[in-house]
């Protein structure tokens, strides 16, 4: 068994989907309407046919309660693996994403927390020696 697709609240999928690809550097897998919505996923660009993280609306009252209590308690939605945090860091400071803090190492890994913009704290981690 393996995870196939996991997924991420989102209020906006076309500003999500511009985060994800654009900043985060994702690769966008399907696009396929649904009405008022899409299902909309990307994967990473090292492995298109991996894990896809699906951009889910968060319409229904029970995501967006979900969402904003995460948020309000400073919990990470997701979490991605960097080979170089202090570099990925840098690059998306440049881009203009904000971050909770600088990163900090925490046992075996480093790890920092990002707001995508769409209503969700991101952590991306660097796995330590």
């Amino acid at each position: 068994m393996q995870i196939y697709v996991t997924n991420i609240f989102v209020e906006d999928q076309e500003i999500a989907l511009d985060f994800y690809t654009n900043k985060l550097g994702f690769v966008l897998k399907h696009d396929v309407p649904l009405g008022t919505h899409r299902w909309l996923t990307v994967t990473g660009k090292d492995n298109p046919d991996g894990t896809e993280l699906l951009l889910e609306p968060n319409h229904h009252e029970a995501a967006s309660a979900y969402q904003k209590a995460l948020v309000k308690d400073g919990i990470p939605a997701a979490s991605f693996k960097v080979d170089d945090l202090q570099a990925e860091y840098d690059r998306l400071i440049g881009l203009g994403v904000t971050f909770t803090s600088a990163p900090v190492e925490a046992g075996q890994v480093k790890m920092v927390i990002l707001n995508d913009g769409c209503g969700n704290l991101v952590q991306l981690i660097e796995m330590l020696p």
